[in-house]
């Protein structure tokens, strides 16, 4: 790259950081370089170059590649005071219930409820439609195996949110447990087999529930859905 490219490519960086700091979403290298009148080859090499000199510079921001696009982040070791901050704001924050409802369908996704409500152990109806109302799952479509249960899995903003390129970058759960126990806790849960043995006493369960209804006198009725404590009320 000759002198007057070197100063070309220079002048982009200015309105590259002002297009980062209004954009809401991850945007990619293409979209910008249709703004800057530039090459998406271009651009990508400008956001790498940004990136490294935010982080060589240690600027309380950082520039990364998440949910297919690129950006802005406050930097990890800022985390007290944002989170202070923020805490601050009258927002609306994640409920425990949401939270595991989220980590379920995150690491075992394509999901139905019937499989998230086998391994919480309690219905997560509720939970699981406020969390698509937050755009952080989605239905991906329908379990021909299993009734046509509509199946669930995490969106783009999931990723952008927990600052993830992909459900590939998620966490070792293990890594977060206290003990070994806890860690033989995590493997079981994670497992196919344990899902399915689940998923197995599940159905043996709705069995049991439709032979009961049948056998019941018909002029008593009976509760659809049960008690409110049987699962979660809100996310």
């Amino acid at each position: 790259m000759n002198d007057l490219e070197s100063l070309e490519t220079d002048s982009l960086k200015g309105p590259l950081e002002a297009l980062l700091l209004v954009s809401s979403d991850p945007v990619s290298a293409s979209q910008l370089a249709s703004v800057l009148d530039a090459t998406p080859g271009e651009v990508a090499s400008l956001l790498a170059e940004l990136k490294v000199e935010y982080e060589e510079a240690n600027r309380g921001f950082q520039l990364r590649e998440v949910a297919g696009g690129w950006r802005l982040f406050t930097h990890p070791a800022y985390h007290e005071q944002v989170e202070a901050f923020v805490l601050s704001w009258d927002t609306q924050r994640l409920s425990q219930a949401a939270l595991e409802t989220l980590a379920v369908i995150a690491y075992h996704q394509p999901v139905t409820r019937e499989m998230v409500k086998g391994i919480r152990g309690v219905n997560s109806d509720g939970v699981i439609s406020s969390l698509v109302d937050k755009g952080l799952i989605r239905e991906m479509g329908r379990d021909p195996e299993r009734g046509q249960a509509i199946i669930y899995g995490t969106t783009n903003a999931f990723l952008e949110k927990f600052g993830l390129r992909s459900t590939r970058d998620l966490p070792d759960l293990e890594q977060f447990a206290p003990d070994e126990q806890a860690r033989q806790f995590i493997r079981e849960r994670l497992s196919g087999r344990t899902i399915q043995s689940t998923l197995d006493e599940v159905d043996e369960d709705l069995e049991e529930e439709r032979e009961l209804i049948e056998g019941s006198d018909p002029d008593e009725g009976h509760v659809i859905g049960g008690d409110a404590s049987d699962g979660d009320l809100d996310a």
